[in-house]
């Protein structure tokens, strides 16, 4: 059949036309998207306050094995750890409430080996276990991501899965 003398079914002509029109108006479409949503704040760090900054620091660099990065004070008082691209944790020394807190409310990074970090967890005799506190028992979410769940010096509680 030639394409040329064939005659367009009227229907196959309009979903031609549609999706003709929908190619050249998407980069404008989806330009407009970004623009409306230009100053939608973005996640760029956390901040911890700690008892004694030097105990949960050496926790952070040592256990976590997070890496420290410069601030700006220049002072004794504060520690900054890299977490992600462009992404921080600040300790900061202070008269931190005594509170007990909950699991509920946690940081969570992620590990390509979760078995490895908890040997690690194990060399340092660093307690983990899961949710219910079943110490050494990685829980399964229902997607499949392995976790475990450990506090810092200060009690704050902290996850680590194998999400990818």
């Amino acid at each position: 059949m030639n394409p040329l003398t064939n005659p367009i079914h009227p229907k196959t002509a309009c979903i031609k036309v549609v999706t003709l029109i929908l190619v050249v108006l998407m980069p404008y479409l989806t330009s407009a998207q970004s623009t409306a949503n230009s100053n939608q704040p973005v996640f760029n760090h956390a901040a911890l306050c700690a008892k004694n900054l030097s105990k949960t620091a050496a926790f952070y660099s040592t256990v976590l094995q997070l890496q420290k990065i410069h601030h700006p004070f220049n002072d004794t008082l504060h520690v900054w750890f890299k977490i992600g691209d462009g992404l921080a944790l600040h300790v900061i020394q202070g008269n931190c409430p005594q509170t007990v807190h909950d699991i509920s409310i946690h940081l969570c990074f992620s590990v390509p080996d979760l078995n490895q970090f908890m040997k690690h967890l194990d060399e340092l005799n660093v307690k983990y276990g899961d949710w219910n506190g079943k110490a050494k028992v990685v829980q399964t979410r229902p997607d499949g991501v392995h976790q475990i769940y450990l506090q810092d010096p200060d009690g704050f509680w902290i996850e680590v899965n194998d999400a990818k």
